[in-house]
């Protein structure tokens, strides 16, 4: 699989305003980072050197990999962003769910 990026520009809805997605291969990042409110107010701006303030990787063939996703990125936004990252992340790779 190709290494996999996608930046979601949240702005209020989310800490930081910022949360961007990393797959590489079974492997998801999840990362939490600043609005670079002094170089731009633009949404469509680059936000490559934001600054991060959380990071965390989960392995999508780990038991119950979507809720472990779903707890860590629902801490940074609303349950709506969260619903969107976790469909885009799910068209890319095949999350494990707990069947219990």
């Amino acid at each position: 699989m190709a290494h996999l990026n996608r930046t979601f520009k949240i702005g209020e809805h989310a800490k930081g305003g910022i949360i961007q997605v990393i797959i590489k291969n079974d492997i998801i990042t999840v990362i939490g980072k600043d609005w670079d409110y002094y170089n731009s107010v633009n949404k469509c701006s680059n936000k490559s050197n934001t600054k991060e303030f959380t990071r965390k990787e989960f392995s999508a063939t780990s038991q119950n990999s979507y809720k472990q996703l779903y707890e860590f990125i629902i801490d940074l936004t609303t349950s709506y962003w969260t619903n969107k990252i976790l469909n885009w992340i799910q068209t890319k790779v095949e999350l494990k769910t707990d069947l219990i």
